[in-house]
């Protein structure tokens, strides 16, 4: 309706009512919670995945304008390896590193992690794709695309506090089964996806997608912090976090270029959509190994070794 009325750039004033309310909110309801200490700025580790996450995606971005083997992207490639090989001898040398790597020997934690970037990845590409689809080949106003969407909204809305409900009492398997074969069956769907399928049957798909979205996001949270002791429990719900705003960037930007490099508009969709496919399978795959006793077990002992480690950084 903004965009219709007023211009595509009103839409982010959408933002301003949303961000005081959570800040109203979260100040009135949110209890305080804090580590035994606070950690120390990392400010090297930092820098280093800046420039690997920029030049990664930079190069997934502009690969096809400017060709996969030229040397801007040859370099960016070789820039983002040697960042992710210089994080990886840095951070192993901190007491208190700005990416604890040594979570990622628990099972639970690595899938959380995964997953987060492999769903992410799938729901920024099917915002960046529906849209264009609807507009580009449906012929649809921005009206009324974001009305196709709503059925999205709406079981996102639904399916996040039954996925906590199921986490609480059921473990995390069931909501994260559900979430990708879900996810995997709309991908699968929308590769099909022509001029004429009937909006209703999209608008079923969109639901689907949706509601696959909203059972994934509580079980991974749970499964990166599960068992973790309380000082650590933070900086594992950081990294699932930030997993997930990774994963939506690099969604967007490879769906752009297989978008870019397709014949047509509606191969490129087709394509895109086989890609997120493989992504979702991805997280089906890792429901049932993370939440096995084998990667439970592995999990305790490597929450034991961090309760067993010294607080503090030494100077």
């Amino acid at each position: 309706m903004l965009a219709e009325s007023i211009g595509w750039r009103a839409i982010f004033w959408v933002n301003v009512p949303v961000v005081v309310a959570a800040l109203a909110l979260t100040a009135r309801y949110v209890p305080e919670s804090r580590a035994p200490h606070p950690r120390r700025p990392d400010p090297a580790g930092q820098a280093l995945v800046v420039v690997l996450l920029g030049s990664v995606v930079t190069a997934a971005i502009e690969g096809q304008r400017l060709g996969w083997g030229s040397p801007v992207i040859i370099s960016l490639a070789g820039l983002g390896a040697v960042a992710l090989l210089a994080l990886i001898r840095w951070e192993l040398r901190r007491r208190e590193p700005l990416v604890e790597l040594r979570f990622f020997r628990s099972m639970p934690f690595s899938s959380a992690t995964i997953s987060a970037v492999c769903g992410l990845a799938a729901f920024g590409t099917f915002l960046f794709l529906t849209p264009l689809y609807l507009q580009e080949v449906r012929g649809l106003s921005a009206l009324q695309s974001g009305l196709m969407l709503l059925p999205t909204a709406a079981a996102v809305t639904l399916a996040a506090p039954l996925a906590g409900r199921l986490v609480a009492t059921r473990g995390a398997r069931i909501p994260l089964l559900t979430a990708g074969i879900s996810m995997t069956a709309v991908a699968i769907l929308l590769t099909t996806a022509s001029a004429t399928t009937p909006l209703w049957l999209l608008a079923v798909a969109y639901g689907g997608f949706g509601l696959g979205f909203g059972l994934l996001n509580p079980p991974i949270t749970n499964a990166a912090v599960s068992g973790m002791p309380r000082s650590q429990a933070g900086v594992a719900a950081a990294v699932a976090s930030t997993s997930r705003q990774v994963g939506q960037t690099l969604g967007v930007a490879v769906a752009g270029t297989i978008l870019a490099a397709a014949a047509t508009p509606l191969a490129g969709y087709a394509t895109a959509w086989w890609v997120v496919s493989g992504g979702t399978m991805v997280i089906i795959a890792l429901a049932v190994l993370a939440t096995t006793g084998w990667a439970r077990a592995g999990a305790e002992r490597v929450a034991r070794r961090f309760a067993d480690q010294p607080s503090t950084e030494p100077a």
